[in-house]
């Protein structure tokens, strides 16, 4: 019989491996430490709950670097993009879903796999033999994170990640507010009206900076350093590197016409994407914050359109762990002290839903290849997968490690010959000769 492979965590990234190791046909124990041990940030024990944001972010696989990671996602079979796209919600040129029903759906799908088994108690540390993955993502259990600790003879690194408040749609005011994707971004009348737009002149933009400047923030305990993962910046601490910081990240106005003044230009803009299939909850789009509950229902009803807002949610804070994975990981993503264990998903320094999914789905795949007999080399450094293994395997500077979402940056510079490419073929040029790429690895 087949030696079945361990998978510690059932998020996105143990969903993907589990998923992807059972089907080349090794068994798969997939332990998940949920319902029965819960952290402060998930609300059910599903695999693949999403916590923070209900997007994968752009979907588009020809000049986007996320979007061409859906696509070699869905190539190799991915459980995650399949799903996705049956609980898909309007939101532009963005994957996002129907979070509740899309986790699930992932739950009952890996529950129903014949090869694919499930435990509910904690792993508190390091096994000592076996074959494993672990992807126990950004809130690895106390115990097993001391335990990779000591095993790596390493300090784990951390940065906080910051919750993104969600607002109860019936609360907004649509006679300030209107509906509008950036740039009428979309196939479907839907998706070119993904999101509410609430605008700001000068003046209430400048109030709310002062007010954000100005509210009393969660602290940190003693020891904690809030190193944050810059793709994830709470706006209040976005507003302290410059007034005008927020006005060009999360609320810039570019591509917005306000259909209630289509003359007047907004100063600012606060989007909100649909969070759920029905629209009655809104996600406040890059409005992760570090702000104590009160004081964030004061600041945010001074936005336009929510002043009488309700919140299904507010926003919060956690700490997140990672390992040195250039230094602890081979390019086969195992711990080279123990070989036997595989990291995967966010542990690894990848930082999004995406990327953590990809790099499980990769983990799963090289694994069960190992199991089989077989090596399944990385993917090619020219593809969205392969150039973020690269990174995190070897690519980046190990003094300086911080986690990273996949860019064209991470992959090896596209040959200029023939004249100067603009951007628009530039980031085309990369996605074509990915899918070449990525197409020819799956099928080797």
């Amino acid at each position: 019989m087949t030696e079945p492979l361990h998978i510690i965590g059932g998020g996105m990234a143990g969903s993907e491996a589990a998923w992807a190791a059972a089907n080349l046909g090794v068994p798969v124990v997939l332990h998940e430490m949920r319902p029965r041990v819960g952290t402060f940030a998930h609300r059910t024990g599903d695999f693949a709950e999403m916590v923070c944001s209900n997007s994968f972010r752009s979907d588009d696989h020809e000049r986007n670097a996320v979007g061409l990671i859906h696509w070699e996602m869905r190539q190799a079979g991915s459980l995650v993009m399949e799903m996705a796209h049956r609980h898909r919600l309007p939101a532009g040129g963005a994957l996002a879903v129907d979070r509740e029903p899309f986790a699930a759906a992932v739950t009952a799908k890996l529950k129903s796999h014949p090869l694919i088994s499930t435990s509910c108690e904690e792993v508190t540390s390091l096994p000592s033999s076996g074959r494993w993955i672990i992807a126990t993502g950004p809130l690895t259990s106390p115990a097993l994170a001391e335990s990779i600790r000591a095993a790596t003879g390493a300090e784990a690194l951390a940065f906080f990640d910051a919750i993104a408040p969600i607002v109860y749609t019936d609360t907004i005011d649509m006679s300030v507010a209107w509906l509008q994707s950036r740039y009428d971004k979309g196939d479907t009348e839907d998706e070119r009206r993904a999101y509410i737009n609430c605008p700001m002149t000068r003046d209430q933009y400048e109030a709310f900076i002062d007010a954000l400047l100005a509210a009393e923030k969660t602290e940190f305990h003693e020891g904690e350093t809030a190193g944050y993962f810059d793709g994830c910046l709470p706006i209040e601490v976005m507003a302290e590197r410059g007034r005008e910081t927020l006005r060009h990240g999360p609320m810039k106005p570019v591509g917005l016409t306000n259909a209630h003044q289509p003359d007047v230009k907004p100063y600012a803009v606060v989007q909100l994407r649909r969070d759920n299939k029905l629209g009655t909850l809104h996600n406040m789009v890059g409005f992760q914050t570090k702000m104590k509950y009160g004081a964030q229902t004061s600041v945010f009803r001074m936005i336009p359109g929510l002043e009488n807002a309700s919140f299904a949610r507010l926003g919060g804070i956690h700490r997140n762990t990672f390992i040195n994975s250039p230094t602890l990981l081979d390019a086969q993503l195992r711990l080279k002290s123990r070989p036997y264990i595989r990291f995967a998903g966010q542990i690894t320094g990848v930082e999004g839903y995406v990327e953590s999914a990809a790099m499980g789905l990769l983990a799963g795949r090289m694994a069960a290849h190992e199991t089989l007999g077989r090596e399944l080399p990385p993917p090619p450094p020219e593809t969205a997968m392969g150039a973020l293994v690269t990174h995190i395997t070897g690519g980046a500077e190990a003094r300086t490690f911080q986690p990273m979402n996949v860019n064209f940056g991470l992959f090896p510079p596209i040959d200029a010959r023939g004249g100067r490419r603009g951007r628009h073929d530039r980031y085309k040029a990369y996605t074509d000769r990915a899918k070449q790429a990525f197409t020819a690895w799956l099928s080797g």
